[in-house]
């Protein structure tokens, strides 16, 4: 359990944060950025459920979503073992990247097939999941370059669930104006 008496610590003030581990590591590390952004997507996802409220089903597996990216994120604060007894340390486990396909799998079957790029809009909480999409992206692509760093550890479940994560973002964006509006479809050349 987490208990979090006072919110500043002043201990950042040199431009430093600490990791899991107790190391502290500039505030612009990659790896920083990197759980720094999977927060951001978590924040996206909050501001879709606004949006979603109406349909319980989504918001719900949403509000799974956004606990399972804390365990990206706590994975992600933990380059190496943790401080746990015998190195224990918080992992993405591949049934959580299995859960993801199942739901995936859910949402897409009630859509028609695609036959065309999807540009975000629609309904507002399309538009916020395709937002979510995007940062998480940007997320998985951080994390995969941190991956490649020398000394850098990141777990290949993580690197799953961010890549899944955003196959679900997409499809559940599309969920949502199948229920709310229609997919705001790409025509190419349409302005020249």
């Amino acid at each position: 359990m987490v208990v979090l008496n006072r919110i500043y610590t002043r201990t950042g003030d040199d431009g430093t944060t600490a990791l899991g581990s107790g190391e502290r590591r500039p505030k612009y590390d990659l790896r920083i950025a990197a759980y720094g952004t999977v927060d951001e997507v978590n924040a996206v996802i909050g501001i879709a459920r606004l949006h979603a409220a109406g349909d319980t089903a989504l918001d719900s597996m949403l509000a799974r979503i956004q606990n399972d990216l804390f365990d990206v994120g706590a994975d992600l604060c933990m380059p190496d073992k943790g401080k746990g007894p015998d190195g224990a340390r918080l992992d993405v486990t591949e049934a959580q990247v299995a859960w993801l396909e199942e739901q995936i799998d859910r949402l897409n079957g009630d859509l028609a097939p695609l036959r065309s790029f999807v540009l975000p809009g629609g309904s507002a909480a399309a538009a916020y999941l395709h937002l979510a999409r995007t940062v998480c992206r940007r997320a998985e692509r951080m994390m995969v370059e941190l991956k490649d760093q020398p000394g850098e550890r990141v777990t290949p479940a993580a690197i799953k669930y961010m890549n899944r994560l955003s196959d679900l973002l997409f499809v559940a964006a599309r969920f949502a104006n199948h229920k709310d509006a229609a997919d705001v479809l790409w025509v190419p050349g349409r302005n020249r």
